[in-house]
């Protein structure tokens, strides 16, 4: 069991729901986390098919989602130092909700790439200082609950605002306004900023001066296999985001392109699944040793690459495109609370901020190449076979480093 915020662990209502079970604070974390994903959740996952639309080529688009995932380096960077040193959480999430909301306005405006890639570079800073504050945010909240259940349960927030927040857009694209999900953003993240003055999160202990030259030495070298996997299992999302929307839209080798609302509602159907997936699924697995759900995890998303990589070849694709959701959704459900519960687990207490920063980092650096590779094959082939297959490659490459990670500090 982590450590928490005594002051802030609240005891839930003697109420028998499920929702009561959870801490006070933490619940508040996962409204706070839910509201924020709805308007991303359009945002992620349909920015490719806005900017299709206004004509813009696939490497065009995903040059300015790297931009973003770029800028956003620097953020997570920043927001993991200073939380290190003592600055609360809810600092950083405010000045993300602010720089965002600038951000979705000049792309809910862009007509010229220099106005879209400055608006991506805003979201990717905003994405960048959010993250690392609200991951932190769930061991100081979740005492007296063990944080592998709090994960599961944030990330089940997480999962039902993104799927929400595509579903909007699905129906912003049926009503000629697809562009509209900027808006739809903007009006979350003002809801957030109000949240967040009425119910501050709590502050993150600052490190000792005398220890923290020494510990890096100790804990990062256990935490290096785990940033190896993160790194290849976050280009799913990334490229669920950038690179399947765009090869829907362009059809395979024979199978058929699909118009916008129609894609939007399939990313969607992705989305749904990972939202029912995500609390049985992180729940079962918090209680086995995190190699196992990583194990899991990479497995599960390779066979879904290798059924979209075999989904151009037929004209009956768009039917195993729908079959690779199942594994797609099942490999991020058991990645994303796993992994960050692994982070709580490697790394000392007083530098959990830098090891958020760092983990988070590996959605960056994924965000950044994955889109670029993707653009680059998608632009040459003129479909994704090729970016599927070597995706599902890698993924199984990766099972080297779960195995190092069969660790004593890795069991339950």
């Amino acid at each position: 069991m982590v450590d928490g915020n005594g002051e802030q662990a609240r005891r839930p209502s003697g109420s028998g729901s499920w929702w009561s079970q959870f801490p006070a604070p933490l619940r508040e974390l996962a409204l706070l986390r839910l509201i924020a994903a709805v308007g991303s959740g359009g945002v992620l996952y349909l920015t490719p098919m806005v900017f299709d639309q206004a004509a813009f080529s696939p490497l065009a688009v995903t040059s300015g989602l790297a931009l973003a995932a770029l800028a956003g380096t620097f953020g997570r960077l920043l927001c993991g130092l200073l939380l290190d040193r003592g600055l609360s959480c809810t600092l950083p999430l405010l000045l993300a909700a602010a720089v965002a909301i600038t951000g979705d306005g000049l792309l809910l405006l862009a007509r010229s790439y220099p106005l879209f890639a400055c608006g991506q570079v805003l979201l990717g800073l905003a994405a960048g200082l959010y993250w690392p504050a609200i991951e932190l945010a769930v061991p100081l909240t979740c005492h007296p609950m063990p944080s592998a259940r709090a994960f599961a349960l944030v990330r089940t927030a997480d999962a039902a605002g993104v799927a929400l927040g595509a579903l909007i857009g699905a129906v912003l694209a049926l009503a000629q306004w697809l562009r509209g999900i900027y808006a739809v953003d903007i009006v979350g993240l003002g809801v957030l900023v109000v949240l967040l003055l009425l119910l501050p999160l709590p502050q993150h202990p600052a490190r000792s001066s005398e220890r923290a030259a020494l510990e890096p030495g100790r804990w990062l070298p256990a935490l290096l296999p785990l940033l190896v996997v993160a790194l290849l299992a976050t280009a799913v999302p990334a490229l669920m985001q950038s690179a399947l929307p765009l090869d829907l839209l362009r059809g395979g080798l024979r199978r058929p392109p699909l118009e916008a609302a129609p894609g939007a509602l399939l990313i969607g159907l992705q989305l749904a699944l990972l939202l029912a997936l995500q609390w049985p699924v992180g729940r079962a697995l918090a209680r086995r040793p995190v190699s196992t759900g990583l194990a899991v995890s990479l497995i599960a998303m390779a066979v879904g690459a290798l059924l979209l990589a075999l989904s151009v070849l037929v004209s009956w694709g768009l039917l195993l495109v729908l079959l690779a959701l199942l594994p797609l959704a099942l490999g991020e459900a058991a990645f994303l609370p796993i992994a960050t519960e692994a982070v709580v687990r490697l790394t000392p207490p007083h530098h959990r901020g830098l090891a958020m920063a760092l983990f988070s980092q590996c959605f960056a650096i994924s965000a950044v190449l994955a889109p670029l590779l993707a653009g680059w094959l998608l632009e040459g082939q003129g479909h994704g076979g090729a970016l599927w297959l070597l995706l599902a490659l890698a993924l199984l490459a990766g099972l080297g480093a779960v195995r190092r990670l069969a660790c004593q500090a890795c069991s339950p």
